[in-house]
């Protein structure tokens, strides 16, 4: 006995390595899977550890991600022996579970080969008894081994039931189902696999609709139905109207002890998970105001049967202080305060804040520091009590304190002046003030606390002394940056400007809304299109004028001085560029936009330089010639796109009909396209499309289209076509000087 332990022991030590070897490359799987099924078969009397070893590994190689469809079909045919062995002979929870899983996902490869091989009798025999056998103990088994039974029956309707179709010429790449199959094949005729797929869809669904208590089976059928509903149309409203009238609650009528609790809400919230993606996945679907209508239903049934908050009594409102706790739902009337002879009087002699605000006898609470109690937890504390503090209360304990301040303020002796005013004889200017009267409740806090501030308190602090005067404080200036530390803290802000673009919606996922056009102000709506404008503008007007001359920046008194290499404008044109090239097709409106606030500086600069040569006072003779910018970067921007560009793209269309201006050599670098004769037509298209909607920049493109049909073989055809309707006589001229030179030869 103990060799036959060892042996098996050492037997699943080596298999575990296989395995291991397995789930390191994939493609070990069409080794180990033939070599393993001799030791796990149950016709080779293996050991019970072994036959659950060999169907946990068959389930786990055919739900595999990376083994190949193709691996996974012929591995399929190989294992279906096995399966079949140990369902019938193997009375294992643990063998069963794994053997179902490993037929649920062997079956469409079964289907596709049965489906280009229909003379193939003997394996769909041994699926179909897999199949049988599977089905039987789907209402008889246990719990997790029923759970299996559903995910089977799943994937026998999906693939039993007619699919959409993407490509027609190949079948071997389209999804498995019923529309593949022809009506004529002699093993699995259409009409019989529907009418399977329609009895077993009433099956699954059957769970739904019984009284069952099992929240596993309930749970287990509404996850199975998701991916039906996803993937067949044709039985979706079917599923979604069972589903609908499917009640998880009903379970709450019965006493609801903690297992059902948890039960109840396991298919609540499954059911409710299913409906919500339906919604979010299908927002078409008709029945999705049904579906709307069930879940406001059961959010209400929900907060009845779970929120037992709203099926307490409330609690009490009025305070208990005074009042009897036996009689106070039956009395109406107010909690009385403490009486005023209850607040202690004041101690003899000087009297402190602490004192004067102390209005009860509890020694505790009279020593207890509140500074201890942390600074957050005492707002924590302090705002929720002064929103339930009761206001007769409030009231009379600012009453109270009122009344000890006015007593000590009577009781404090009289300062210098006033004594001297009464020696004099002359009365003090507020001897009519001094008077108090006696207390009155019938004024407000508010009224008490303008009182108590024209009336500050004398007596119960020390005299405070004059604050003295402070000298001025000034910050030490801080050094002057270099230009390494310039040059990285500009080219940090610039990325983390364009790293925020990054995150941004670009233009096809954002909603579609109707811009304002021209009357739009700049940068106001905080997409990326005002990102845009924000930093091609800092690219090209923010320094305007200082980047006259390489290094020099003039000064106001015409004087020279010198400046660093790093210029901010040149380092957010690098980084405009890099960021268009890391997308140019979707992000060519982006270049656009730069190229054309480039443009409009380069004219503002030159009219600037041409303003003071043309006045008779002006000194403009000395003023150095402007930096252009937009003929640059329109070139670097068409040499490093057109490398990339495809005969069939039209971007290059739409980008040079926005940019501002188009000259020969932007011309140049489209000709240059007609070398290449899968984008040559893309280059006469583009010319073309600039001689119709461009007239300003009509004729060298004309110049262009002749060029091409003189010298680019390829691209005689369609630049005639063009030509012939817009210059004519190039034609006529090319054709009479052939015929002279057929005359002379």
């Amino acid at each position: 006995m103990n060799s036959a332990t060892s042996v098996a022991s050492e037997t699943l030590s080596q298999l575990e390595s296989a395995r291991a070897l397995a789930l390191s490359d994939a493609a070990y799987y069409n080794q180990i899977v033939p070599g393993v099924l001799p030791i796990i078969g149950a016709g080779a009397n293996a050991s019970l550890e072994l036959r659950r070893w060999g169907a946990d590994f068959l389930a786990e190689t055919f739900a595999s991600p990376t083994l190949g469809s193709e691996d996974k079909q012929r591995l399929s045919l190989q294992v279906l022996e096995t399966l079949r062995e140990n369902l019938e002979t193997v009375d294992d929870t643990g063998v069963i579970k794994s053997v179902v899983q490993a037929a649920a996902s062997i079956y469409p490869l079964v289907f596709r080969h049965i489906l280009s091989n229909p003379n193939d009798v003997q394996n769909w025999q041994i699926m179909a008894a897999i199949k049988s056998n599977i089905l039987r103990r789907m209402d008889s088994a246990s719990p997790g081994i029923r759970i299996c039974c559903i995910k089977f029956v799943q994937r026998v309707v999906q693939v039993e039931t007619p699919g959409l179709i993407a490509d027609p010429r190949r079948p071997e790449q389209n999804e498995i189902s019923l529309a593949l199959v022809p009506r004529d094949h002699p093993l699995i005729p259409p009409q019989n696999l529907e009418a399977e797929a329609s009895g077993l869809l009433d099956r699954l669904l059957s769970i739904l609709q019984e009284d069952t208590s099992d929240a596993l089976l309930v749970t287990a059928t509404l996850n199975s139905l998701g991916t039906l509903i996803r993937s067949r149309p044709s039985i979706s409203n079917k599923i979604i109207s069972t589903v609908l009238n499917f009640n998880p609650l009903k379970l709450a009528n019965s006493p609801m002890t903690p297992k059902i609790k948890v039960m109840v809400k396991s298919m609540e919230r499954t059911t409710r998970a299913l409906l919500m993606n339906i919604i979010k996945k299908s927002p078409e679907n008709p029945l999705n105001p049904r579906i709307h209508q069930y879940l406001e239903r059961m959010h209400r049934m929900r907060l009845d049967v779970f929120d037992e908050s709203n099926r307490k009594r409330p609690a009490p409102s009025e305070p208990t202080d005074g009042l009897d706790p036996a009689k106070r739902q039956r009395l109406g009337a107010e909690a009385l305060s403490e009486p005023p002879s209850a607040i202690p009087p004041l101690p003899p002699g000087p009297v402190s804040f602490s004192q004067l605000f102390t209005l009860t006898r509890d020694e505790g609470a009279k020593n207890f520091d509140v500074q201890a109690i942390p600074s957050d937890l005492v707002v924590k504390i302090l705002v929720p009590m002064l929103i339930r503090i009761d206001k007769g209360q409030m009231d009379n304990a600012i009453n109270a304190v009122r009344a000890r301040y006015l007593s000590l303020s009577k009781s404090q002796p009289r300062s210098a002046a006033e004594a001297a005013a009464i020696a004099t004889g002359k009365a003090p200017l507020d001897e009519e003030d001094e008077y108090e009267p006696d207390y009155q409740p019938t004024e407000d806090t508010e009224q008490i606390i303008n009182k108590l501030d024209n009336a500050p308190p004398e007596g119960l602090l020390p005299e405070r002394v004059p604050d003295a005067p402070l000298a001025p404080f000034k910050l030490p200036q801080a050094p002057p940056l270099t230009e390494e530390q310039i040059e990285d803290y500009g080219g940090g802000t610039v990325r983390r400007v364009f790293g925020m673009m990054s995150t941004l919606d670009d233009s096809a996922s954002r909603p579609k809304v109707p811009k304002p056009g021209f009357n739009r102000l700049a940068a106001s709506s905080y997409d990326r299109d005002a990102w845009v404008t924000v930093i091609s503008r800092l690219a090209t007007r923010a320094s305007t004028g200082l980047e006259a001359q390489p290094n020099i920046v003039k000064s106001e008194y015409k004087t020279v001085s010198r400046k660093g290499n790093f210029s901010i404008s040149n380092t957010i044109r690098e980084a405009l560029f890099n960021y268009i090239m890391a997308d140019w097709k979707r992000r060519i409106d982006v270049a656009s936009s730069w190229l054309s606030e480039e443009w409009y500086n380069d004219r503002i600069q030159l009219e600037a330089m041409r303003a003071p040569a043309e006045d008779a006072n002006g000194d403009g003779g000395n003023l150095p010639a402007p930096t252009l910018h937009y003929k640059k970067w329109i070139l670097k921007l068409l040499d490093a796109i057109l490398p990339y560009m495809d005969g069939k793209d039209k971007v290059m269309i739409r980008f040079l009909s926005e940019i501002p201006e188009v000259d020969r050599d932007v011309l140049d670098r489209v000709k240059k396209m007609a070398r290449d004769p899968e984008r040559v037509n893309l280059a006469i298209a583009v010319i073309h499309y600039l001689v119709l909607f461009r007239p300003p920049v009509r004729e060298i493109c004309l110049d262009a289209l002749e060029d091409l049909w003189k010298n680019y073989d390829g691209a005689k055809t369609g630049s005639a076509k063009i030509l012939t309707k817009w210059r004519p006589e190039v034609l006529q001229q090319e054709a009479m000087n052939g015929a002279h030179e057929d005359v002379k030869s």
